[in-house]
């Protein structure tokens, strides 16, 4: 059995990079280990206690260290530090070792996935608080794996990880571990969608026959990397005909589109391992709110629907709404992921109008222009006031969705998701959409 106190005992250890992670990192382990801490921005650190211990590039090739706790969002191939870390790999950990040397007693369930991942941790999470178990939600969503304070031997463990945590962990063990699905995706870190594929599959590799994986066995990139790995732990496949046989008690309108139906799947299989009651389940799930800027509903009417689906940074991520809409007025633009394609044949596209904006449009207007009507536009606002005219001269009564799901990530002119999905929503206040539709 691991033992914290022979792992992390009088060891020195450089942690690189000061965000969330890198400074839950640095509290836990301070007491009993040398802390050395760098960041690519220096300047970004106010604390003068902190300044203090942030060591010189050239000093950092001088010294010995034990291990390399990695901030997940460090390339190592593009970083000022990538010589040493290459030469240094064997070293490199993240928060989530440290987290299983402490509290590898505790159960775990890992979601992670291209596409869910918040939403179906969130679910879950709030499925077995309704159970009164001692759950915390962490990871991407929630706070630090190594914030968690008062943790008994009961505690639960819901843990989102991405693709970047998976692939530089060493130590860390997942008793639950859930691929909800696969599509091209951080394809600019990880090269080639075969090492995002394998970066994923690599939380099977400390598994053993205790443990369970959950999949989606009918994906043909998860069908192929299942036989050629030899995955030790209990596979257990979801079974998408459970919504169906569920359906009448299912009253959220927020899980009849195709990702989020197929995200109650994996969420009935683990229920199913931790023997969860139904009654409960399903009261959790007619009660869930959702996600901020994930499919979020934040108008409705007989004639309208507008839908903030900011986090939607790829075509694969907007597809499972779009299949489940008609008539709809889809905002585009922002950043496109290396590799990604837009998968709906022109059938499926008959009712859709892409309104595509910003400085990449060239990119969307290419891949989509066989398939969907479209028009382009310099920024969001014109384009939402053009679709707000189209919407008014448009004479046929049935009903219509906005939909922002921007199908490219958000750093081209916002900080993120989050900051994007905010400003679509004042944008939407600051037009006054009811009135001008109505008008």
């Amino acid at each position: 059995m691991l033992d914290t106190k022979k792992i992390f005992l009088k060891k020195k250890i450089l942690i690189y990079g000061l965000g969330k992670s890198g400074y839950s990192c640095y509290y836990f382990l301070r007491k009993n280990n040398h802390i050395s801490l760098y960041d690519d921005k220096k300047n970004i650190v106010k604390d003068k206690k902190i300044k203090k211990l942030i060591i010189k590039p050239k000093n950092i090739k001088k010294k010995y260290f034990d291990f390399i706790i990695i901030s997940p969002g460090i390339n190592i191939d593009k970083c000022s530090l990538k010589n040493f870390l290459k030469k240094n790999s064997s070293k490199i950990i993240t928060d989530l070792d440290v987290f299983y040397t402490n509290y590898f007693s505790n159960k775990n369930i890992v979601i992670t996935g291209t596409n869910g991942k918040s939403t179906t941790a969130k679910l879950l999470f709030n499925i077995l608080r309704h159970h009164k178990k001692d759950t915390r939600l962490v990871g991407n969503i929630g706070n630090p794996i190594l914030d968690e304070k008062k943790i008994t031997s009961k505690t639960i463990f819901v843990v989102e990880a991405s693709s970047y945590q998976i692939a530089y962990s060493k130590i860390f063990k997942a008793n639950y571990a859930l691929i909800l699905n696969i599509s091209p995706d951080h394809l600019e870190r990880h090269g080639t969608f075969n090492n995002y594929v394998k970066s994923k599959f690599k939380l099977f590799k400390n598994q053993t026959k205790k443990d369970y994986s959950i999949f989606n066995t009918s994906n043909k990139f998860l069908k192929k990397e299942i036989r050629k790995n030899k995955i030790k732990s209990r596979i257990t496949s979801i079974n998408l005909k459970l919504i169906d046989r569920y359906k009448t008690k299912i009253k959220n309108p927020y899980f009849f589109t195709d990702g989020n139906r197929q995200n109650l799947s994996f969420i009935f299989a683990i229920s199913k391992i931790l023997k969860l009651k139904k009654n409960k389940i399903f009261k959790s799930i007619n009660n869930f709110k959702g996600l901020k800027y994930r499919q979020e509903i934040i108008y409705k009417s007989k004639k309208i629907t507008l839908i903030n689906d900011s986090k939607a940074t790829s075509f694969s991520s907007s597809l499972s709404i779009l299949k489940s809409l008609k008539n709809v007025f889809w905002l585009v633009g922002g950043i496109p992921k290396k590799g990604d394609k837009f998968l709906l044949s022109k059938k499926k596209c008959l009712t859709f109008k892409a309104y595509i904006f910003g400085k990449n449009k060239n990119y969307f207007i290419k891949h989509l222009k066989n398939k969907i009507n479209l028009q382009s536009f310099a920024n969001l606002e014109e384009a939402l006031k053009k679709i707000i005219l189209d919407i008014k001269l448009k004479k046929n009564t049935a009903h219509k969705t906005i939909l922002f799901s921007p199908s490219g990530a958000s750093f081209d002119n916002f900080k993120n998701f989050e900051d994007r999905g905010e400003k679509f929503n004042n944008l939407v206040r600051k037009l006054n959409l009811k009135k001008l539709i109505y008008a």
